[in-house]
């Protein structure tokens, strides 16, 4: 399966005339030794895909490096600052306002994107005009609807939810190894201080043995379910197709 990324001509877009527009947020960082440094980008884009094909929406394509200064060290792993990031969406925001597309659903695919809350919150001010999808809430979900073994904490980096949805969309990218990577730290309280390094050697937090294409199908069906409620925060009545 090729990159989720959008092909659509502008002729394809203006017949389109969605007023919500859903833009992937991934990373480039390290995933152990099985899992590819665009992990992030590729979730991010595989579950935006999804919701806008489900809803008609304008997909975007995705931002492919963020903030992930936890990862520091690892060979690979390039970061912006936090403030590049948030201006690059807000940037877009205005842009996207140029075409007559006011609403934005931003999917984010790595968890070290703090910032981005704090993006939808100010520009959501005066309405709601951005959401940020997934919530831990449609994270958790999705989690009990594929019947993942583990939680979000327990399993925050290369663990059984990004194998399983990668093992689902894009299983020509997972190398072997992830059977036998398991690692636990259930307790990081210096977490931003001391980066991942200060809690894993191998660069994994989580259980990636328990990842199945299985579980991946169906956590991506319970988040494009999700999805729903935001478009309808932001004012759209979302109508699958």
């Amino acid at each position: 399966m090729k990159l989720p990324m959008t092909t659509a001509t502008s002729t394809e877009e203006t017949e389109r005339d969605a007023r919500v527009a859903v833009l992937p947020v991934g990373s480039f960082e390290q995933h152990g030794d099985y899992l590819p440094l665009i992990t992030d980008t590729l979730v991010a884009s595989v579950i935006a895909t999804a919701i806008a094909d489900r809803y008609n929406l304008f997909l975007l394509p995705p931002v492919t490096i963020s903030c992930s200064h936890e990862h520091a060290g690892w060979k690979g792993s390039v970061s912006i600052s936090s403030r590049t990031l948030a201006a690059i969406v807000t940037d877009v925001v205005d842009s996207l306002a140029h075409s007559g597309v006011h609403k934005l659903l931003v999917v984010n695919g790595h968890g070290g994107n703090y910032v981005l809350s704090n993006v939808v919150q100010e520009a959501s001010v005066g309405g709601p005009k951005l959401s940020l999808f997934p919530s831990s809430e449609d994270w958790t979900r999705g989690r009990e609807d594929a019947e993942m073994v583990t939680s979000s904490h327990a399993d925050m980096h290369a663990g059984e939810l990004e194998t399983s949805l990668l093992l689902h969309a894009m299983p020509e990218v997972v190398r072997p190894g992830y059977a036998s990577a398991n690692h636990e730290a259930e307790s990081r309280p210096h977490l931003l201080s001391l980066g991942m390094g200060g809690y894993t050697k191998s660069g994994v937090i989580g259980y990636p043995s328990l990842g199945t294409a299985e579980k991946g199908a169906a956590l991506l069906e319970s988040l494009v379910r999700s999805a729903a409620a935001h478009l309808e925060v932001l004012g759209e009545s979302p109508v699958g197709r």
